[in-house]
């Protein structure tokens, strides 16, 4: 019984954060990574339920794409 009660937790939480890194993303981050998702907020409660489940990888790419743009600023200066 400890180890079902232990991988639920788990999973609940998993999705917790999942669900803060959605609202994130698709709050302020979306649109710095996808330049064509401006102004289109229709589609974005679709992408809720992906974000949730696989938001470690969201946050690698949204990391590494923040930090490419940023290098590509500090080239043009």
């Amino acid at each position: 019984m400890q180890a079902s009660v232990f991988l639920i937790e788990a999973g609940r939480y998993y999705l917790m954060v999942g669900a803060l890194v959605a609202v994130a993303f698709l709050g302020f981050g979306i649109d710095r990574v996808d330049p064509s998702a401006r102004g289109s907020f229709a589609f974005r409660p679709l992408l809720v339920p992906g974000i949730c489940l696989l938001w470690p990888l969201v946050l690698v790419r949204w990391v590494a794409l923040e930090r490419s743009a940023g290098d590509a600023e500090a080239d043009k200066s």
